[in-house]
């Protein structure tokens, strides 16, 4: 890498001196060091701000002060606000941000007689609305948890219902991560200059992120500018309230009208300059790779805009728009009035937490909006975006009942909306399996068991996890018609949905573990409605439906039986079970990539390769939007072992029934489950990063091609499709799933023979 000079600058409309410089260890949009940084220097004095930028050129020209080992020694060095500026988030250390909550406010388990309920489901199903009935929250007084029928709870929330004060611990995506988001943002909007797009779609693109979780109209407030006029509220009244113009009524968390104005301002300031940009670069690319539009292939488009992309990235504009807005989610933490904030060091920028007690409820509830609200009239002044984790603790019990359960209840991100049966479900959620008491799925009633769902069903059955699965079906108040005239034909109608899924899942995995689903499936299924409302106004047969399923979560903390008797299995036929596994998640990624003839499947659009690319190699996450492929390794390996663990060699004894034999398997299923995402993510992601960031190279005519080639290859050597000869890859993959088996088996009491 060339030597990093760094400099001073200054931002207009912001007092004081800004330093500017690429950090040698943090990795950029492209996955290589070299992220650019700007911080504040808290000075106006110009030749303070040179003197302090003559202290960073010297710790950027000497490697040996790169190294977190090095943060004290620099500290007696060089000025702390340099040091700060360097050192920060590179620290040696850093917690995961459950681990930051449970320092601050532990999650209660069977050890306190606390039973941990997670909930699962698709964007709109309702169960944040659900979480609100079983804490006590009022729908217009509190607004806590925030519902909405779009991607509203961006964040886990988790709720710990306990006597005695209200407690809050808010844990913050970290500084790169929220830059790389910001990017992104602004990469979009450029493409909507590129498409020629209007200004208001530009300044949509610029506010809302392509996964539509990060949302920077939260921080930065709504774009108003030219838009059509509103139409007449009576054309599209339902009768129905509305709960931001109630709640906005009385509102003293609304945005004032001076500092919406101001905020207006600054939006399309930045609209301007990003359309500039944009429009700048796109003028010179087009005249040089499209001197014709009309008589380029899409091939050629698919370059330009690639090359366009490339050199957004690689221009010091693009970069002031980023930290701009960097500055202005940095100010948002400004404007806290309660509650203490903790950064990584004594002189860093970035908090990584938020802490706050109170008796207070009405208040408690008032400062936890800030970080979890999608409040239209707070826009501007919200701090949900930058939020990973919400823990709460308090007297936060729900109205319709008097009984106080022992339950924890985990809320996180929806599943949302995809047609692909095959995608798996996110290891975000799965991974928590094996730390809960109770999955809870919760569906609409409406439209039952579709995709997301289904993988849900599925992801449960083949881990071993069906005793924990509760289904709660919700908006059952909308389930009508001439055929269902009471409730149990309402229910049996519902119910169907779930048993036809089960019949199909046959198809995947073998009969023993989803005939084990068929026979308790209804007993631990709820139907529920009317949730959109205070819990005063629930029927009595919700409020019944709601304590049968807080009794049925608090069984679930209760130890399964172990039977004595034990499976025998014979190694050999592991062998096939990776073989088929490995086979099935090749055979969908090649379609993803767009390099299967006759796929079933249809090939995603390169930039969500390429951004799922981007993800990984600048080690952001595993995932983009329904791309998951350590997931997807996951949920096949998981599925084929579960068919091979329901077919034992032999028993220690005979089981009594299926149920003891599916009891006896059910532990090793878990084991094998859990450990599985550590293996999936050693093999796809960690020994292959260097793979990965090649993949970002990728230039011009051609680029999508060659990097769908590249990740193929990775995939390849990742999860190699065993055959009669093998390579040493393969071999080491069959090696590890094995082992990893005959852990979980031997663990359990049973045995795996060579």
């Amino acid at each position: 890498m060339a030597k990093n000079i760094a400099s001073v600058s200054t931002t207009p409309g912001r007092p004081g001196f800004s330093i500017s410089f690429r950090h040698p260890l943090k990795l950029d949009s492209k996955g290589k060091p070299g992220l650019k940084m700007r911080r504040g220097l808290g000075t106006d004095d110009k030749t303070k701000a040179e003197n302090l930028v003559a202290e960073m050129n010297q710790l950027l020209q000497d490697e040996a002060w790169w190294t977190a080992a090095k943060h004290q020694e620099a500290l007696q060095t060089f000025d702390p606000r340099i040091v700060a500026a360097f050192y920060d988030g590179i620290q040696a250390g850093i917690a995961n941000s459950l681990e930051t909550r449970d320092s601050i406010i532990p999650l209660p388990g069977k050890a306190e007689g606390y039973a941990r309920t997670l909930f699962v489901g698709t964007t709109g199903a309702g169960k944040t609305s659900l979480l609100r009935h079983m804490i006590g929250s009022d729908p217009e007084l509190d607004r806590f948890p925030s519902t909405s029928t779009a991607k509203t709870t961006v964040s886990d929330i988790e709720v710990i219902p306990a006597a005695g004060e209200f407690r809050a611990a808010v844990t913050f995506f970290s500084e790169p991560v929220i830059q790389a988001n910001i990017e992104d943002c602004i990469l979009n909007a450029c493409a909507a200059v590129w498409d020629k797009l209007p200004e208001d779609k530009i300044a949509d693109r610029f506010l809302h992120h392509p996964d539509q979780r990060f949302r920077l109209s939260y921080l930065l407030g709504s774009w108003r500018k030219n838009l059509p006029a509103e139409t007449a509220a009576d054309e599209w009244d339902f009768g129905t309230p509305d709960e931001a113009a109630a709640a906005a009524a009385n509102s003293d968390e609304a945005v004032s009208g001076a500092d919406a104005e101001a905020l207006q301002a600054r939006l399309v300031d930045y609209v301007g300059r990003i359309t500039k940009l944009a429009a700048a670069k796109a003028k010179t690319i087009g005249d040089a790779l499209l001197p014709d539009p009309h008589a380029a292939t899409a091939e050629d488009r698919e370059a330009a805009l690639e090359i366009f992309q490339g050199e957004l990235f690689d221009d010091e504009q693009f970069h002031e728009i980023v930290h701009d807005v960097l500055d202005e989610a940095r100010q948002r933490f400004e404007a806290l009035k309660s509650g203490e904030l903790t950064y990584q060091g004594a002189s860093a920028k970035w908090p990584i937490t938020w802490v706050y007690t109170t008796g207070d409820r009405a208040e408690f509830l008032k400062q936890v909006r800030w970080f979890s609200s999608n409040f239209a009239p707070s826009f501007g002044k919200l701090l949900t975006p930058l939020v990973d984790g919400i823990r709460v603790m308090g007297p936060l019990f729900p109205t319709y009942t008097d009984y106080r359960a022992k339950v924890v209840l985990l809320d996180g991100q929806g599943l949302g909306h995809t047609p692909d049966s095959s995608t798996s479900v996110t290891t975000h959620i799965t991974r928590r399996f094996s730390e809960v008491d109770a999955i809870l799925l919760v569906d609409n009633a409406e439209q039952p068991i579709q995709a997301a769902a289904q993988s849900v069903l599925r992801a449960v059955a083949s881990s071993g996890n069906n005793k924990k699965l509760l289904i709660a079906f919700t908006h059952f108040d909308q389930v009508k018609g001439l055929n269902l005239p009471t409730f149990a034909d309402k229910r049996t109608h519902v119910l169907a949905s779930v048993h036809n899924y089960l019949s199909k899942l046959k198809e995947v995995l073998n009969a023993p573990i989803v005939t084990a689903m068929e026979r308790t499936i209804d007993e631990q299924t709820f139907m529920l409605g009317a949730l959109d409302g205070p819990s005063t106004k629930l029927p009595p047969g919700v409020k019944a439906q709601l304590n049968q399923l807080i009794a049925f979560v608090e069984r679930s903390v209760e130890p399964p039986p172990v039977p004595d008797a034990k499976p025998i299995y014979d190694a050999s036929g592991l062998g096939f079970a990776v073989q088929r596994a490995a086979d099935s998640f090749q055979k969908a990624w090649a379609a993803r990539l767009g390099l299967s003839i006759g796929a079933t499947l249809p090939a995603e659009h390169w930039t969500r390769i390429k951004a799922l690319n981007r993800k990984i190699s600048t080690e952001m996450g595993v995932e983009y939007d329904s791309l998951r492929p350590v997931a997807d390794l996951v949920g096949r390996i998981t599925e084929e072992v579960a068919n091979f663990l329901d077919n034992p060699m032999e028993w220690s004894r005979s089981p009594d029934d299926a149920d003891e034999a599916q009891q006896a398997i059910a532990p090793i299923r878990q084991v094998v489950f859990n450990r599985l995402h550590q293996l999936a993510l050693q093999r796809l992601i960690d020994k292959h990063l260097e793979d990965w960031r090649r993949g970002l190279e990728h230039k011009g005519k051609g680029s999508a091609a060659r990097r769908a080639s590249d990740i193929r290859g990775i995939y390849e050597l990742a999860a190699p499709v065993p055959g009669t000869v093998n390579t040493a890859p393969a071999i080491e993959f069959m090696r590890g799933v094995r082992e990893l088996v005959r852990a979980a088996v031997e663990e359990n009491g049973g045995e795996l023979r060579p």
